[in-house]
């Protein structure tokens, strides 16, 4: 981990702490080795299709080198959201922030960011898709995917372009306080969203879709 990553992340935890006890880590799977799952993960999927793939991969452009957390599995069934969900981190605000790379997919090509998980059919998500160029805000309801507009957008906005290219590594925030959702990419603020379905602590995770084949690297975890 950088100095500037820990200074980050030491910043954001000592403001959670000054209101309550904090969780604050940074992962970047360099103590884990090549193979499955680690066991502080849990995989779990959203709807049907073939079972996740998520495996820890060499990966030498990687930013924290050499490992990487990946799903490789490139089933193209089109609403199939596989997760890779944190086991021992849970909370109702936070701060997350991922880097990731979108390494192939036809049907999709995407990386996401999930909190406020209670299961693999209810939570919040957001994520970027290289296929699309763009970032948008999910709740995943009883099963059901919605994407939520941005503030300041008509109810049918469907998030926010912009450039988003495969084999490029790209870094995905999101800061969640109450009902409120800041969505940034690459250091730059892109929108917010507000929403009140899910309101009680649950646990975090990485998100894909559909044969995505995407690698994750510096997940970053604050949360309360």
């Amino acid at each position: 981990m950088n100095k500037l990553c820990a200074s980050f992340l030491l910043l954001i935890a000592l403001v959670f702490l000054i209101s309550g006890a904090a969780q604050a880590e940074t992962i970047n799977f360099e103590s884990d080795s090549i193979g499955p799952l680690p066991s502080d993960w849990t995989s779990a999927m959203t709807h049907s299709g073939g079972p996740p793939q998520w495996e820890i991969v060499r990966d030498d452009t990687s930013p924290s080198q050499p490992h990487v957390l990946a799903q490789l599995s490139s089933d193209n069934t089109r609403r199939r959201y596989p997760l890779a969900v944190l086991n021992k981190v849970s909370g109702k605000n936070g701060d997350l922030r991922v880097k990731f790379k979108a390494v192939s997919g036809e049907v999709d090509a995407s990386g996401g960011l999930v909190w406020r998980y209670l299961d693999e059919n209810n939570y919040y998500v957001v994520r970027a898709n290289a296929l699309e160029d763009n970032l948008v805000l999910y709740k995943v309801e009883n099963g059901n995917r919605s994407s939520l507009a941005p503030k300041g957008t008509a109810r049918e906005t469907y998030g926010v372009g912009t450039k988003v290219s495969a084999q490029t590594w790209h870094t995905i925030r999101v800061a969640f306080q109450g009902s409120l959702f800041t969505v940034y990419f690459n250091g730059e603020k892109l929108f917010e969203v507000e929403d009140t379905t899910f309101t009680a602590a649950g646990k975090v995770g990485l998100w894909t879709k559909a044969d995505s084949v995407t690698h994750f690297d510096d997940f970053q975890v604050v949360v309360k």
